[in-house]
């Protein structure tokens, strides 16, 4: 059974039809990425499956259970978590607010406090910036600790929305080395990313998105060894 099952999934803006029966799969333990140009339907995609969107049709199931008119609340309870397009920080409060809200649903306080300052040594800087402002971080910072934030949820299933977007190729390396260190401590992931390469190199299968309907699947390496692919996508 997979971790997460997304069947003929359609979600509309009024009479716009941004995802069109969509379906897919993440098993446990899989890193799975969906790739696609701006306008494709992939953050409307992600934003029906945690809740924050209604479908028009269509069912989401996770870990067995239909999830598909649950509010978000309840699908993070689960552990179902997404790191949102843009971060999502709360800009307003420290760094260690912003953690603590990712484990507002957690009753275990001694090892929500363990595991934030294990986030701390995995990411220096947001340690030593644990008392100030999220806003005042860099864009490599903040998607650090939206990351951070969703991890202390515990999630079974990391959702990831353009997490490369607008950081520097520097920054971009140590998020995707981050990336593959939670789906090494078996974390499954299901990630959203422009940067077409990069996604299918630090992932084991793919889904390509276009105008609402999925357009191609299959593992990540044939992908990237697919011409189509490298045309549309590498500008080979």
């Amino acid at each position: 059974m997979s971790l997460l099952f997304v069947e003929n999934l359609a979600v509309s803006y009024g009479n716009i039809k941004a995802v069109r029966g969509v379906s897919l799969k993440v098993d446990e333990g899989e890193r799975v990425c969906l790739i696609g140009a701006n306008g494709a339907g992939k953050t409307t995609l992600l934003k029906a499956i945690v809740g924050m969107l209604p479908p028009a049709k269509g069912s989401v199931h996770f870990a067995g259970q239909s999830i598909t008119h649950k509010p978000s609340f309840q699908i993070v309870r689960l552990g179902l978590a997404m790191v949102p397009e843009g971060r999502g920080i709360f800009s307003r409060l420290t760094v260690a607010e912003n953690l603590a809200m990712g484990a507002y649903a957690r009753r275990d306080d001694a090892a929500v406090r363990q595991e934030t300052d294990a986030m701390y040594q995995r990411f220096e800087r947001l340690g030593e910036r644990r008392n100030q402002p999220a806003g005042q971080l860099s864009g490599g910072e903040q998607q650090m600790l939206a990351i951070g934030r969703a991890l202390l949820s515990r999630p079974r299933l990391l959702l990831l929305d353009e997490p490369s977007m607008g950081l520097a190729p520097m920054m971009v390396e140590k998020i995707f080395d981050t990336l593959r260190d939670i789906a090494a401590r078996g974390v499954s992931i299901f990630l959203v990313e422009q940067n077409a390469r990069l996604a299918l190199e630090s992932c084991d299968r793919g889904y390509i998105m276009a105008s609402g309907n999925i357009t191609g699947a299959g593992t990540a390496a044939t992908l990237i060894d697919d011409p189509a692919v490298q045309e549309a996508y590498f500008g080979a």
